[in-house]
């Protein structure tokens, strides 16, 4: 059975590479959103295994937001994604209950790396 993603940033550009990344045998997208008011909305409605979470948007930023879907949603993994490589940022997501942070910069093999390693399919990964 193949893990449940949702996935949030307010450029539907990086959504759409995101999904074609990491979506097939493992994975599919099973919604997205643009900003974290409607993140927070989305996962409480289709409690996704995993949320993809930008940090900088419009609305709510995504600290905030991956702290309501904390609180909402305990059991849901959350990845939260910054242009900024920060350690401060990373202490910052942490702190809100986000399971890992990642660095925009990242390449593809590490996105899809950290994925595995919170749905716990990376004995599985074919990538």
């Amino acid at each position: 059975m193949r893990k449940r993603i949702l996935l949030v940033d307010d450029h539907e550009l990086v959504r759409k590479g995101i999904r074609s990344a990491i979506e097939g045998e493992l994975f599919t997208i099973c919604g997205e959103a643009s900003n974290g008011q409607e993140a927070v909305v989305k996962a409480i409605a289709i409690k996704p295994d995993l949320v993809i979470l930008d940090v900088t948007m419009p609305v709510m930023n995504g600290l905030d937001a991956a702290r309501q879907i904390r609180s909402a949603a305990p059991g849901t993994k959350i990845l939260l994604l910054s242009m900024h490589d920060s350690p401060q940022l990373e202490r910052e997501a942490k702190a809100v209950g986000a399971d890992a942070f990642l660095s925009k910069t990242a390449v593809t093999d590490q996105l899809t790396r950290v994925i595995n390693q919170l749905m716990g399919t990376a004995e599985h990964a074919n990538k």
